[in-house]
C-alpha cells in the first residue's frame, strides 16, 4: 500500500510541474534570474524559445546563449547582460501579450509603439518569429507573443 501511495506523490508532483504557457515560463525565468542577479539562466528548450533568445541577442538584450542538446528537449543556456557599472539589467521589463485564454492579434498597422520605439514587441507570424518593426517591413502580421524593454 505504501508504494501505491508514494506513486499517487509522483503523479500529482508530475502533474504540479507541467507548464501551460511556456512562453511565459520562460520570460519569468529571465525576469527572477535578474532579480536574483544570477548571471546564468537555463531554460528548457523549444524552437520557439530559442528564436525568442536569438531575437533577445541580435537586439542587444543579452550577452550570448548556447543550446544544449541533453537527449531530451534540449536546454537553452543564457547570459544575462548587466550594466558595468550600475548593475541594472539590460532587460528592464519583460510583458507577456497574448495568453493560452486570450490571444492578442495585430496587423502591421495596428502595432503598439513599446516605450516609444525603444523596446520591441516579438510577433508569431506566417514567415516566422520577428520583431515587430521587422514584421511591418515585410507587412505580415499576427499573433503578438511578448513585449520587451
Amino acid at each position: 500500500m505504501i508504494s501505491g501511495i508514494s506513486h499517487c506523490n509522483t503523479f500529482i508532483t508530475s502533474i504540479l510541474t507541467m507548464v501551460t504557457d511556456p512562453i511565459a515560463d520562460f520570460l519569468t525565468r529571465v525576469r527572477n534570474a535578474q532579480m536574483a542577479n544570477h548571471r546564468i539562466v537555463e531554460i528548457p528548450a523549444s524552437n520557439l524559445k530559442k528564436r525568442i533568445t536569438e531575437i533577445l541577442y541580435e537586439k542587444g538584450y543579452i550577452l550570448k546563449y548556447k543550446f544544449e542538446d541533453d537527449n531530451k528537449q534540449g536546454v537553452i543556456k543564457i547570459a544575462l547582460k548587466y550594466d558595468t557599472q550600475t548593475k541594472i539589467p539590460a532587460i528592464r521589463s519583460l510583458e507577456r501579450a497574448s495568453r493560452p485564454g486570450l490571444r492578442q492579434y495585430a496587423k502591421p498597422a495596428d502595432f503598439v509603439k513599446v516605450k516609444n520605439g525603444l523596446g520591441i514587441a516579438i510577433i508569431s507570424t506566417s514567415k516566422g518569429v520577428m520583431t515587430d518593426k521587422e514584421a511591418k517591413v515585410q507587412n505580415v502580421g499576427g499573433e503578438v507573443l511578448c513585449y520587451i524593454y
